[in-house]
């Protein structure tokens, strides 16, 4: 029955930091856009490929 007095602090305070950790993402935007990088990944960035890889650098040898 005295580890309860440990236990309950102890909870509380793992409480309050997940609680805190919480707050401070959404006072820093992190669920501003949620759907902006699920449609990003549907489109295909020309310029993100590497050089090898692209038509318009092939150079005859």
């Amino acid at each position: 029955m005295n580890i309860l007095v440990f236990l309950i602090p102890a909870a509380l305070l793992l409480g309050l930091l997940g609680l805190g950790a919480f707050l401070w993402s959404l006072k820093s935007g992190q669920y501003d856009d949620l759907e902006g990088a699920a449609e990003r990944i549907l489109f295909d960035d020309e310029d993100d490929r590497p050089d090898e890889d692209r038509d318009d650098n092939q150079t005859a040898s």
